[in-house]
């Protein structure tokens, strides 16, 4: 490696070392002057006239109108409007996201103007989805993939926000079990949102529309690829997953790409997580390729600096020991003061932002301020895995060094300084800040019950007891301190647990409902039958055996059983009928006078195997032995099972009429309708017909139908988009059928029409319209949720 480089590298992190080893001897002095109490106090003193009131009006509200549950965010939202206390908790939580992630002093009437606008963006976004609480919804908008689309489109920017939905998805796909998914996850949409806030607050409405799309576009890019770092090299360097071997190794070539501006190759890996580091240096090699080619020459050194620093001062503070009794208190938090601040200047460079006057100043000073808040929140997860913090290290070693600075009185040390000497005293920011710090103490206090809380206190506050009575007083009393981030926060991890959750459970069932059905497939032979039939039920059993996905019967199985309460037993002929006449649609599609394929569900197609004379026989066959089945549905009255069959026998016609239709449009142009309808009719019935026939069966409303039909119909055709896209790119031995198969036959498909792009952005809108399906249902089904999923990320 390049010495000068190095020798550059290393210059550069003791200028950002001295200059924090400054800072920290500033507040080390104004801890030791106890300034920082007396300023706090007359801060408190001004700050709780307006968050504790002698007397509650609380009682004089009805009882309809008392504070709700704020993990119930759309009637907490509504519950803040009602009792006049909204615009405040917007104002002071965007003027906290300004001052943390855009570094912005609050004092500025042009920065006002903006949060401001922001608020009240909010507010209206927060009222009109609280006017649509009553429609229930598979998911909060600012949470769910639709809405990320909506907006896409709004912003133009479909292309980039469908790239991340992908990205996203690999990523969770992809985290080690050693690391917390969830935090990882939200870590880095954290980073993208913070990236997309910093590009939005420098455009308005003058900006012209192509330059907004084309920033948001870069913002979204950018956005991922720095903020891939958090879960793949901070989180990954600081868990388990691998061996000091293997850190030791990826740290170099981390080293190695900051150093020089070149990614370096893999190389020989000596540990056992080769698959896993595959991915991420792929991942990251691209990120990193992303970000240098975006910023402007000059602005690439500053990034590379400031990267170097942020990575080595990750470094120093990751090879501490819990078990060195022996560390300085400069040791200690200089690394930290580095790092917290570098975090969010990289954002900057990244961007190649223009100048902000004193941006950088403050940034670098506020780093730590939430750097301390963080590991109080999290001192006793750090203490289980033996990481070294200031608060864990003072609660090891406090009574044995009694040099060690009090991590809390440091933590109130920054924040007067903060106010004070960084902020020039001004109210807003006193209010701000003294609200978080409050909050986090609530929270804390919450989390850990009072007991543990009082341990805690007794531990970090006893020395100083007058200013820790007024904090107590504060946190016991004090009123209209929470913040919409950590409202949300909350709502993204819960969110995160239970959408994983949820998925094992779709996984579960698609595996278990899978082999259940494939048991029952199987036709029986009698004894004594003629050769000729025996021949066509071997021919239908080498359809049914193949790899099929099953998952209309799967569709039929969950409605009926887990969702409308049929027996298991009750349903298993028409679970039959479903795929019998699904293999058979499969059977006539294949057919040389038809789309002449030769391999389906990874084997040779039936008229392959046999001929097709005994193909068409064999579809005919399983036809009937579908309506058989239906018939057989004798644990229902007979008038059901009648409109039952009725209904499947016009769905069997329309699939007929949508198979011709697609037959008489080869070689021809079609429009986007055209080859819509064409799709309902060859896909999307069958989809209707796996939700709605259980739904006959159970007698449920004509408007639950509706709603399950309208899902079904853009579902379907989202699945042949998939599928059309699959054809153009997909790995025929994962689709178990050849690729390129429409263009070979000249069929016109979604991606003929529309081009790839085209064809991911019409999927897409179609997964929109079947999510506000979903939400008209009478009550959530995560299962169709998770389908829709399934259905536009799948590669078979």
């Amino acid at each position: 490696m390049n010495n000068v480089l190095i020798d550059q590298a290393e210059t550069g992190y003791q200028l950002a070392e001295q200059k924090a080893a400054q800072y920290f001897t500033s507040l080390h002095e104004q801890l030791m002057n106890n300034t920082y109490t007396t300023k706090l106090t007359q801060d408190f003193q001004l700050w709780q006239k307006k968050h504790i009131h002698r007397y509650s009006w609380l009682p004089l509200v009805s009882r309809s109108k008392r504070k709700p549950d704020s993990r119930d965010v759309y009637r907490y939202i509504q519950w803040l409007n009602v009792t006049g206390k909204l615009d405040d908790y917007l104002d002071r939580s965007i003027s906290y996201i300004y001052m943390r992630d855009l570094g912005k002093a609050l004092d500025s009437p042009e920065t006002q103007a903006r949060i401001q606008r922001v608020a009240r963006d909010t507010k209206k976004y927060f009222m009109r989805s609280s006017s649509n609480a009553g429609k229930r919804k598979e998911q909060p908008d600012y949470i769910s993939v639709a809405s990320l689309y909506r907006w896409a489109q709004k912003e133009n920017v479909e292309t980039a926000v469908i790239w991340l939905i992908q990205k996203l998805k690999n990523v969770a796909s992809n985290i080690p079990k050693e690391l917390d998914a969830e935090q990882a996850q939200r870590k880095l949409i954290k980073i993208i949102l913070g990236v997309v806030l910093h590009v939005n607050d420098e455009m308005d409405e003058m900006t012209p529309i192509v330059e907004r799309s084309q920033r948001f576009d870069a913002a979204i890019r950018l956005g991922y690829s720095y903020g891939l770092t958090y879960p793949f090299i901070d989180d990954l360097l600081d868990s388990q997953a691998l061996s000091l071997q293997e850190k030791e190794q990826y740290s170099q070539m981390i080293r190695q790409a900051l150093l020089t501006g070149i990614v370096p190759d893999i190389g020989q890996w000596n540990g056992a997580n080769q698959e896993v580091i595959q991915y991420v240096h792929s991942e990251l090699r691209e990120a990193f390729e992303y970000i240098k080619n975006y910023q402007r020459p000059e602005m690439q050194r500053t990034f590379f600096e400031q990267s170097y620093v942020f990575f080595q001062s990750q470094e120093l503070d990751r090879a501490k020991k819990i078990s060195n009794a022996n560390y300085t208190n400069e040791e200690l938090y200089v690394p930290i003061i580095i790092k917290s601040s570098s975090s969010r200047l990289i954002v900057r460079s990244v961007l190649s932002a223009s100048e902000d006057e004193g941006f950088d100043l403050r940034t670098f000073y506020y780093g730590i301020y939430n750097q301390l808040a963080d590991d109080f929140a999290d001192m006793f997860d750090d203490m289980e895995e033996g990481a070294v913090t200031p608060y864990t290290y003072y609660l090891k070693y406090r009574d044995l060094r009694p040099d060690l600075i009090n991590p809390y009185e440091l933590y109130w040390t920054v924040i007067s300084h903060l106010i004070h000497s960084v902020y020039d005293s001004d109210e807003k920011t006193r209010e701000v800040i003294l609200d978080r710090a409050i909050n986090g103490l609530k929270r804390s206090k919450e989390r850990l019950g009072q007991a543990k809380y009082n341990e805690i206190m007794n531990i970090f506050a006893s020395g100083q007891p007058e200013f820790n009575q007024l904090v107590q007083q504060m946190v016991r009393k004090a009123d209209d301190v929470d913040f919409l981030d950590k409202l949300l926060r909350d709502q993204v991890i819960v969110h995160l647990q239970n959408d994983k959750k949820e998925k094992e459970d779709f996984l579960h069932t698609i595996r278990t409902v899978r082999e259940q059905i494939n048991i029952e497939l199987q036709i029986s032979k009698p004894t004594e039958i003629p050769e000729m039939k025996e021949t066509l039920i071997d021919a239908a059993n080498y359809s049914l055996q193949g790899d099929g996905k099953r998952l209309r019967p799967i569709l039929t199985w969950v409605m009926g059983v887990r969702e409308y309460g049929l027996t298991e037993a009750s349903i298993v002929p028409l679970l039959r009928s479903l795929e019998y006449m699904h293999t058979a649609s499969l059977i006539f599609d294949d057919l040389p006078t038809q789309d002449n394929a030769s391999t389906r569900r990874g084997r040779s197609t039936l008229h392959q195997v046999h001929n097709s004379a005994t193909a068409e026989l064999t579809g005919l066959f399983l036809i009937q032995k579908a309506i058989g089945e239906q018939s057989s549905l004798g644990q229902f009255d007979a008038a059901t099972v009648l409109t039952l069959i009725r209904y499947s026998a016009e769905k069997a016609e329309d699939m007929c009429m949508g198979q011709a239709m697609d037959l008489n449009s080869k070689g021809k142009a079609l429009t986007l309708e055209q080859l819509n309808m064409i799709c309902f009719y060859k896909t999307g019935i069958a989809f209707e017909a796996a939700l709605v026939m259980p739904a006959i069966l159970a007698q449920v409303k004509e408007s639950e139908i509706a709603s399950l039909k309208k899902f079904a119909y853009h579902a379907g055709i989202a699945f042949q988009i998939k599928d059309d896209l699959l054809d153009l790119e997909g790995d025929h031995l994962v689709l178990g059928k050849p690729a390129g198969q429409d263009a070979r036959n000249n069929n016109s498909t979604f991606v003929s029409i529309l081009g790839e792009d085209g064809a991911k952005k019409e999927m897409w809108e179609h997964y929109c319209l079947a999510t506000d399906a979903l939400n008209d249902m009478p009550k959530h089904v995560p299962f169709l949720k998770h389908l829709l999923d399934y259905i536009v990320g799948r590669e078979r």
